[in-house]
Parts: C-alpha cells; sequence; structure tokens
C-alpha cells in the first residue's frame, strides 16, 4: 500500500477501517447501554437487600423483646416457687408449680430429677439447662442470621454495580478513542488510536463475560 493510498480517502484501505470504525462503535454503545443497565439492576438488589436485612434485624429486635418478657415472667413464677417451698407452703409451691408454662415447666421436671438440693454440681436453676429454650429467643437468632446474610448479600450486590459502572467507564473511554481515531488524519496514529480501543474493548467483554448478570 503506497503513501497515496493511505491519504487517499477513497482508497480501499480508508474504506476498511471506517467500516472497523463503525463496527466498534456500534458494538461499544450496545456494551456501554448493557453495562449502565447491569449496574442499575445491581443497585435496585441492593437496596432491597439492605430493606430486608433492616426488616430482619427489627423482627430479631421484637421477638428477643418479646422472649426477655416471657422470661422475665417465667423467673418471677420460679421465684415464688422457691420462695413456697423454702417455707414449707407445698400448698402454695404445688399451686404454683402446676402453673408453670412452657418450657419451663419441662425444664423443672428436668432439673427437679438431677437432685439440685443433694447434688452440689447440679445447675442452679432449671434457667441453666440446655433444655430452656425460650422459642422466641431462636426465633430472634434466626432473624438476626437472615439480617447478617441480606447485609452482606447487598454489599456484595454494592460491589457488582460498581464493576458495572466501572465498565461503563472503560466502553465510554473505547468510545472516545474510536472517535479520536476518524478525526486525525495521520494513518499511522489512527490506527494506533482504534487499537487502543479495541483493546480496551476486548478486555471490558473479557470482564463482562465472568461478571454476574441479572435480567
Amino acid at each position: 500500500m503506497s503513501e497515496d493510498d493511505r491519504v487517499n480517502p477513497e482508497s480501499p484501505w480508508r474504506g476498511r477501517l471506517e467500516l472497523l470504525t463503525v463496527v466498534v462503535l456500534s458494538v461499544t454503545t450496545i456494551l456501554t447501554a448493557w453495562s449502565a443497565f447491569q449496574s442499575s439492576k445491581w443497585g435496585g438488589a441492593m437496596s432491597i437487600a439492605f430493606s430486608q436485612a433492616s426488616t430482619a434485624r427489627i423482627e430479631a429486635a421484637r421477638l428477643d423483646g418479646t422472649a426477655n418478657e416471657r422470661q422475665g415472667v417465667q423467673v418471677g413464677l420460679w421465684t415464688q416457687w422457691v420462695d413456697a417451698t423454702s417455707t414449707g407452703d407445698t400448698a402454695r409451691a404445688d399451686f404454683i408449680e402446676e402453673r408453670f408454662p412452657e418450657p419451663l415447666a419441662s425444664a423443672q421436671v428436668e432439673w427437679l430429677a438431677l437432685s439440685p438440693l443433694e447434688d452440689p454440681g447440679a445447675p442452679p436453676s432449671p434457667f441453666a439447662l440446655d433444655s430452656y429454650v425460650v422459642p422466641e429467643r431462636e426465633e430472634a437468632r434466626a432473624a438476626d442470621a437472615r439480617a447478617d446474610e441480606k447485609f452482606a448479600e447487598a454489599l456484595a450486590n454494592n460491589q457488582r454495580g460498581d464493576n458495572y459502572t466501572l465498565m461503563t467507564v472503560l466502553f465510554a473511554a473505547v468510545l472516545f478513542f474510536t472517535a479520536m481515531s476518524g478525526r486525525v488524519r495521520n494513518p499511522r496514529s489512527q490506527i494506533a488510536l482504534l487499537t487502543l480501543a479495541i483493546g480496551l474493548g476486548v478486555l471490558g467483554i473479557t470482564f463482562l463475560a465472568v461478571f454476574p448478570k441479572l435480567v
């Protein structure tokens, strides 16, 4: 190819270069729009996950408060039973014990079977037994675990959205260098700019291929 062909805008080389430029611009425009779309989708997923984490945390606090209230009532009943037992008021002690709610009722039976008055190694109260489990306390722990999981998911979604935002910037650079290649007159500079744009575009496409996607 002669120098005249390089300069002549009607040369086949110039036509092929312009066609390649148009193709790069078209493909990059689509990829830029896709990256922006994915960034927006992951941003929405992040907001939803943060909202779910907040809801789960509020639910955990509510359940924990209910568990504290229930356990407080049961501790009060058991304290009255201890007082009645220590004063020899068997009738009152039996009356209170018969009305123990769960899980205190089951834990009380297990605790008494350990002979706590004779065995110094026995648990000090039924509340110290592993079998004494307030359901709301377990539900609160599960809600806390869900909140932690959703919070971690939200952070991951935020990072994914940021990754796609970076891809948008990268493809904007591809558009810039491609457009600049069509404005310079020097063939070598034109080819260098277009090669740089294509290289950046290939890098961006490689990242897009491995990034998770939401549709």
